[in-house]
């Protein structure tokens, strides 16, 4: 077999100087998407990655072709009724993208296409629908798109008795939106230009142009975004400025678009709460008063301010309240328990509340749409790692549990024929971490002969749960066994999971991700000849970081979308999300955060050693991880990695931060990453 060359980056040295401190950059030049020689690298690397794997083509193209197989191609979503409408999302043969319908009053009713995302598509390589916002009376459609994946959206409406679309336009927005209740008025975010940061709410009236719109609120404080929402009851709106340790929230009567703007309670540091409508009150989840898994009170709408919260829920150290949804004669409570997700069901009526029970030892369950408030039905969903996606009604009064909809595998699927476990590690510090994983009973042998692909995230408090995924069948169907390390820099264990690893603790998530790692192949669920490692995005700061730390560990690594320049990044604030970042990493310019972030920055610790094979993908418009840090991160490995393992460099110049769009596109990604650690696996 030929050995392709790979690219050799021109090496410009840059100085970046801070704290008395300098660093050479050799491919701080790359920073420049519109440098003819940054897209010529570019796609150098996409053709040495063409080449590298050649040997695979056939692979990856069987991959697809079963992953895009076991897709119900003409499929739809089960319907919700609200407002007097069913609506429900659908997918057709060979459609890339949704349609949008509703029926009137009843499901034996006229189907009606509110939105054809295919049609809107034809003959564009990105396309993203994301807001869909009806008006009160259920008339017009306000819709947010994207073509080329910066999440820089355009919004337009659609007369939904005549079919039309409006002359109205509103370009260069985020997408967020959210309806007055007159029919007529509609307010947005808007971001910055440069940092993309959202930071001004806009009203618009349907019939004038964006240039008559009337900025209402503009957040000024760069560590904070903002946001426009509306209450369950339909009654507020709610503008939302938060940053990663405060909220504020104000609030309008949304059958007074043009009334007094109110607060509910003055930011604070550290202070967080959510809010939503009933009644007389509002509903707060909150942290307040050392409440650090979150607690719920309520505060009359006349006067909301911290002083009249009064506890409803009280806070409990071993439970994380999530969320919460208000329904007239419950409320339900999202919770997170011994790092596995719960739904507690609580009569206002003061009957003694309840748990649904989930019977497996890993899964997740959430409260899905709920926009009805006069009912005793729950839509829930349910999924784990071996019972595909469902969707239930739960009735809040018997417990009865009806089973709606359960993902449809083509071709066949038996979750006999599949074993999860819920294991724990021992970090460094002797906390136990969880880790979900999943195999083939047929073909696993617990004797460490088995291929394993451990994930995690571990970064914003976000957990990562233990969800089915038919495209993973691929992987257990020929012998892998699947692995999620729960660590910490997420929510799954409790809030202090999420503060044990971020801003100075920040070194736990990539430390427990190499105790799993451990624990994994001591245990011979694997071997480190069999082991590999994925994480996208601040996953992919951990897969940097773990490859300098144990490099020894790991097989073959996908990193996706990698934040790994972390200390030139956050000494950047011109570029998006930078200055939002600092209460989740530090702020570099003080100089505690800027040595710590450089003592794990994976682009900055790059050392003359063997790695292991590495493949890595970016998206050219990618939004939230400039392209540009994967392309560097690569073209500094190459020179100082010391062995022949395969380092690759995957850019998509057509698409962002969440690769691909469509539904059958994003899948040859996917089987490109599958085909990878296949081959790796068999040499």
């Amino acid at each position: 077999m030929n050995i392709p060359t790979p690219p050799k980056a021109a090496i410009k040295p840059h100085k970046i100087s801070f704290h008395e401190h300098t660093r050479i950059d050799p491919y701080y030049w790359m920073n420049d998407r519109n440098n003819p020689d940054v897209i010529n690298y570019l796609n150098q690397e996409n053709d040495f990655l063409k080449a590298s794997l050649a040997h695979t083509e056939d692979l990856q193209k069987e991959l697809f072709e079963e992953m895009k197989g076991r897709i119900k191609e003409d499929d739809e979503s089960v319907p919700y009724f609200k407002d007097g409408f069913y609506y429900y999302t659908k997918y057709i043969t060979g459609g890339e993208y949704p349609i949008f319908c509703r029926k009137a009053q009843s499901l034996e009713g006229e189907e009606k296409i509110i939105l054809d995302v295919n049609k809107l598509a034809e003959n564009q390589e990105y396309f993203n629908v994301n807001s869909l916002g009806i008006s009160t009376n259920q008339q017009l459609l306000a819709f947010s798109q994207d073509n080329i994946g910066r999440r820089i959206y355009t919004i337009k409406f659609k007369d939904l008795n005549s079919g039309a679309i409006l002359s109205d336009e509103i370009s260069n927005v985020t997408g967020n939106l959210a309806w007055a209740n007159d029919n007529q008025t509609i307010f947005y975010s808007k971001q910055d230009p440069n940092t993309l940061r959202s930071f001004q709410i806009f009203k618009h009236k349907i019939g004038t142009s964006q240039d008559k719109d009337e900025l209402i609120f503009e957040e000024k404080d760069d560590t904070f975004t903002c946001h426009i929402s509306k209450s369950k009851s339909k009654q507020y709106l709610f503008i939302c400025s938060e940053s990663t340790v405060s909220t504020e929230i104000r609030f309008l009567n949304a059958d007074e678009p043009n009334g007094k703007i109110q607060l509910i309670q003055d930011r604070e540091r550290d202070l967080e709460y959510h809010a939503d409508h009933f009644g007389e009150d509002f509903l707060i989840m909150t942290n307040h008063d050392k409440a650090s898994n979150f607690k719920l009170v309520k505060a009359p709408v006349l006067s909301p301010r911290k002083e009249n919260w009064e506890d409803v829920i009280p806070h409990r150290e071993d439970v994380l309240l999530e969320g919460f949804e208000v329904f007239e004669d419950y409320l339900v409570l999202e919770e997170r328990f011994n790092g596995l997700t719960r739904i507690q069901v609580n009569p206002w009526n003061g009957n003694k509340p309840h748990y649904i029970e989930f019977a497996e030892p890993t899964y997740s369950a959430w409260t899905s749409y709920n926009p009805e408030f006069s009912t005793k039905l729950l839509r829930l969903g349910y999924n784990s790692l071996t019972t595909p996606s469902s969707t239930y009604d739960y009735n809040m009064e018997t417990g009865e549990q009806t089973l709606l909809k359960r993902q449809e595998i083509i071709g066949g699927y038996n979750p006999e024929h599949y074993q999860s476990e819920r294991l724990w590690a021992k970090a460094e510090d002797d906390t136990m971490i969880p880790i979900s994983l999943v195999y083939k009973k047929s073909s696993f042998k617990k004797d460490g002969s088995s291929p394993l692909l451990q994930y995690a995230y571990g970064s914003y408090g976000y957990s990562t749960d233990a969800l089915f995924s038919s495209n993973r069948l691929s992987l257990l169907n020929r012998g892998f066994v699947f692995a999620i390390a729960h660590i910490r820099g997420g929510q799954e264990m409790g809030r202090y999971w999420y503060e044990d690893g971020k801003m100075l603790q920040k070194k736990n998530t990539f430390t427990d991700f190499i105790c799993c790692s451990e624990y994994l192949i001591s245990q011979k669920y694997t071997h480190p000849d069999k082991l590999f490692a994925m994480g996208g995005s601040a996953g992919g700061l951990l897969m940097g970081a773990v490859i300098n730390i144990k490099p020894e560990l790991y097989k073959g690594v996908i990193a996706a979308v990698p934040f790994v320049d972390v200390v030139t990044t956050m000494l950047d604030e011109s570029i998006p999300l930078t200055t939002g970042e600092f209460d989740e990493w530090g702020n570099p310019k003080e100089k505690e955060y800027y040595d710590y972030m450089l003592s794990y920055s994976p682009y900055d610790n790059i050392e003359k050693k063997d790695y292991p094979n590495l493949l890595v993908t970016s998206g050219l418009h990618d939004s939230q991880v400039q392209y540009w840090e994967p392309t560097k991160w690569v073209a500094k490995l190459r020179t100082e990695k010391t062995n022949n393992n395969l380092l690759l460099l995957y850019t998509n110049m057509e698409a962002g931060h969440g690769g691909a769009s469509g539904r059958f596109q994003s899948l040859k990604e996917t089987a490109l990453e599958y085909a990878f650690i296949l081959d790796l696996a068999k040499n």
